[in-house]
């Protein structure tokens, strides 16, 4: 397993490689897109291989040779793997279809020389917060997203898109301020900034210190994963990027957050001090959402309230403290990530066939595209969690988490569920009807759609049905990397050298491992 290491930070190295080589090649946009491409491909391999390769434990890469905690880490989990395959996979799928785009548009709405390097970077960012084994590398790979994110938001300089991408911007900054002084606090009250280690002392310290950095921690993260009440700045930066950039913005960087929050509530606060309200911001992030959805006329807007309101599932499912509740979380993560991500693209080929995302303009399309109308209602109903698709299958095990829990608190998230599902399909089912079976204001003749554009939208929308065909061993591997979440000594003992940890350590982490909130398991 040690000889496979080296494959832990290609997902970081590669990425950065190809964006100063993309960068280098500004004039010759034919190689930066075989530049591009063949990064994203390597790393989608490298991905598959290490979810392939942590199912027998973590994997660890010390920076530089300096061994934890001293240098810094990059870790493969099985969480971190998974995410790391499916965030690949969509990275690429997207770039392949701004690449058709570009092709299509002409040269002034084409993507400029600059969105390569820069999306390379976006994704090396990413790679980098979910493999890193310390909470100060975590920072630095929210402050990577951050910059590209800007770059990507604002491309073309039009006034909506420089207004949208301040607004990101300024509640980014702020963000990372919460998390910056978080990261202070906690150095100044262990010593260290490496999540084992942390692990490990953070026990130690007054329990209302510890509760305060708990605190300063989900907030910063749950700006970045749009939680309810600091969710509102995302319906008004993403609908006005271009498709490809609102597509992967929507399915991974609220996701980064959503990990974020996993891992370090797993790992330094398993007590489950702040659960109850956790639970009660899901229920909010998930009402205020959809209803939000329900009351809007134009797609991508009423896509981002959705994309809201389903970050409450996922705040539901790691409130619940359970290992049922950490494996439906993970699971919806990979599913949501997925078919969100789909239906932007497939919003983009909308616009492109209707001339408007805005429902009063839209009709007519499933005549006019029948694949488009087919492309738009698969990921719609996995959205609503229609049975038997990905959406449903990871709906119910959060159900079934939230019944074995069994607290008043809980049956209200159940009920809240059900009928956010509900309101979902409603939203949806309303868009699909307007966009593609009512009556256009205007006749429009038939629309070729570009083939390139289509192609990865309909790879994505079979991603997402793959997760269905594959949900019993894709389940199953969520149900192990909870379990090693929730256990936490597989991730701790890979990191740290036997002799960084000190004596009693071990009886430590037994003690806080068998509260009362948690239920553990083996690490099969």
């Amino acid at each position: 397993m040690s000889d496979l290491s080296w494959v832990v930070p290609m997902p970081v190295v590669v990425p950065l490689f190809a964006a100063g080589l993309a960068l280098a090649l500004y004039r010759r946009p034919n190689l930066q897109r075989i530049v591009s491409v063949g990064a994203l491909t390597i790393v989608l391999v490298a991905s598959v291989a290490l979810l392939v390769v942590v199912d027998d434990g973590p994997l660890v890469v010390d920076v530089g040779g300096w061994a934890a905690p001293v240098g810094i880490d990059l870790v493969a989990d099985r969480l971190s793997a998974l995410m790391l395959t499916i965030s690949s996979a969509v990275t690429l799928c997207v770039l392949l279809y701004s690449l058709a785009q570009g092709n299509e548009d002409d040269e002034e709405s084409a993507p400029i020389s600059i969105f390569h390097p820069t999306y390379l970077v976006l994704t090396a960012g990413v790679a980098d917060a979910f493999l890193s084994g310390d909470l100060f590398n975590i920072y630095v790979g929210f402050e990577i997203l951050l910059a590209a994110s800007f770059v990507l938001l604002t491309l073309g300089g039009t006034g909506e898109r420089i207004r949208a991408g301040t607004i990101y911007v300024v509640v980014a900054l702020l963000s990372s301020v919460l998390f910056l002084v978080a990261l202070a606090m906690i150095y100044a009250a262990c010593g260290t900034v490496n999540l084992a280690q942390l692990a490990l002392r953070l026990p130690e310290i007054d329990p209302g210190v510890r509760l305060v950095l708990q605190v300063l921690l989900i907030l910063a993260f749950a700006i970045k994963a749009a939680v309810f009440p600091l969710s509102a700045w995302l319906p008004d930066s993403y609908p006005t990027a271009p498709a490809p950039v609102t597509a992967v913005f929507a399915g991974l960087l609220t996701k980064v957050g959503v990990y974020a929050i996993i891992r370090t509530q797993t790992l330094l606060f398993p007590d489950g001090r702040l659960d109850d309200v956790l639970l009660w911001l899901a229920l909010a992030t998930m009402v205020v959402g959809i209803l939000g959805a329900v009351a809007q006329d134009d797609i991508k807007r009423l896509l981002s309230f959705t994309l809201v309101s389903h970050i409450g599932y996922m705040v539901f499912g790691i409130a619940l403290s359970t290992d049922e509740g950490w494996t439906a979380a993970i699971y919806y993560v990979a599913h949501h990530i997925t078919v969100q991500t789909a239906l932007f693209l497939v919003v983009g080929l909308v616009e492109r066939a209707g001339g408007s995302t805005s429902l009063t303009k839209l009709g007519g399309l499933a005549k006019l595209t029948p694949v488009l109308a087919i492309l738009f209602f698969v990921p719609a109903m996995n959205l609503a969690g229609i049975p038997p698709l990905s959406g449903f299958l990871g709906k119910v095990g959060l159900l079934q988490a939230g019944v074995a829990v069994g607290t008043p608190l809980a049956y209200v998230l159940v009920v809240g569920s059900v009928v956010t599902s509900l309101l979902t399909l409603y939203a949806l089912v309303k868009a699909w009807n307007k966009a593609f079976w009512q009556t256009p204001p205007v006749e429009r003749p038939p629309v070729r759609l570009p083939f390139g554009m289509v192609g990865p939208a309909a790879a994505l929308v079979a991603v997402g049905l793959t997760l269905t065909l594959a949900a019993g061993p894709l389940y199953a591997y969520t149900g192990r990397a909870a379990v090693a979440l929730t256990e936490r000594t597989p991730y701790i003992d890979a990191v740290l050298p036997d002799g960084e940890r000190g004596t009693g350590e071990s009886a430590k982490l037994t003690d806080v491992a068998s509260d009362g909130s948690h239920e553990t398991g083996s690490d099969g």
